[in-house]
């Protein structure tokens, strides 16, 4: 749970006073107190990161263990293009502090893979980036069992996604309700309607959330399930594709490769979607051929979206998404999916 600082300086009053005029004062207090783990500082990475020290957190550390690359300018804007071969967390490090100098910002070259529990336990979010699936699945038990916010997401060449575990979730929503002045029982009835107005009222509400390995385990030939199938977004299932493709191929799609990677994709999706009584045909080959490279402006929505859904949780403002979110590339949409329940 993230604790509240007492009070704002007039240094921060005044650098986040657009932030305190939109969400509250106590929301920014709230703000000021998190500490935030982003794994993975590829395009989304970078622009999760971006937001957060933006919108005026306690502490991020940026974890990654890979080096730049100089396919990272198709999005890694973070780290300068004289860095390549460098760690991308610490060649971020410099620009990402300068957005604001009143975050405490850190990085570190450890693998994701060679971090516990104790490490974890020092935050109060974790978004994991650039992870294969059982590195999410194993991330995320060990943040639920510590009752750390957990986020996750990655983007494949015009497709991407977001996932959050927010355990048990309360915050407050704003709703107008209709309310009426009664003027008497004399008065005609046309007269009455004139005093009906609409008042904003803050109302808290509470939202459960289940585990990535949860949404693993659905049994799409259920009756529960089958019948979602048909009109359903094909992304979550495009997931299943990637994730698995991954856990074979030990990369992402390659743009030098496509040819070999695009008929590797086609093999692995009649095999997914087949062990998971999903038609074949829910995932055209149209979209397999948009999985490749990480491309900016994919990277600028999930990782808005990722952002906006830290901040939510974070001040305790509006229903969050729960539980994936996906960018649909052949629609050019968000689509919001709730799964595993």
């Amino acid at each position: 749970m993230v604790a509240e600082v007492t009070q704002i300086t007039e240094q921060e009053a005044e650098l986040y006073d657009r932030q305190i005029r939109l969400w509250g004062l106590d929301a920014q207090k709230r703000l000021r107190a998190a500490r935030v783990c982003v794994l993975g500082m590829s395009g989304l990475g970078c622009e999760v990161s971006k937001n957060l020290v933006l919108s005026g957190v306690k502490e991020l550390k940026m974890v990654d263990s890979k080096l730049v690359s100089t396919e990272d300018a198709t999005s890694q804007f973070l780290a300068p293009r004289d860095k390549v071969g460098e760690n991308r967390a610490e060649a971020s490090l410099q620009r990402l502090q300068q957005l604001n100098p009143m975050v405490n910002v850190t990085a570190d070259s450890d693998n994701s893979k060679d971090k516990q529990a104790d490490f974890f336990k020092m935050f109060d979010i974790v978004v994991a980036t650039n992870c294969v699936k059982d590195e999410l699945v194993r991330i995320n038990s060990i943040c639920r069992a510590e009752k750390i916010l957990f986020y996750a997401g990655d983007v494949f060449g015009f497709f991407g996604f977001s996932f959050m575990d927010l355990i048990s979730h309360e915050y407050v929503e704003e709703e107008k309700v209709q309310t009426t002045e009664d003027g008497g029982e004399e008065e005609p009835a046309a007269k009455k309607m004139k005093t009906m107005e609409l008042e904003t009222k803050s109302v808290r509400k509470a939202m459960t959330f289940v585990s990535l390995a949860e949404t693993l385990k659905v049994d799409w030939s259920s009756e529960l399930y089958a019948k979602r199938i048909r009109r359903m977004d094909p992304s979550f299932f495009l997931l299943q594709v990637l994730f698995t493709f991954q856990s074979e191929t030990g990369h992402t799609p390659r743009p030098a490769d496509r040819e070999a990677d695009l008929a590797k994709l086609k093999k692995i999706r009649d095999e997914t979607l087949t062990k998971l009584s999903v038609p074949t045909t829910k995932i055209a080959d149209e979209m397999l051929g948009l999985l490749f490279a990480e491309l900016s402006p994919v990277c600028a929505i999930v990782g808005g979206v990722l952002g906006q859904e830290v901040i939510k949780a974070i001040s305790n403002k509006d229903a969050p998404h729960n539980n994936y979110f996906f960018y649909n590339p052949l629609e050019s949409c968000g689509v919001v999916e709730t799964i595993g329940y």
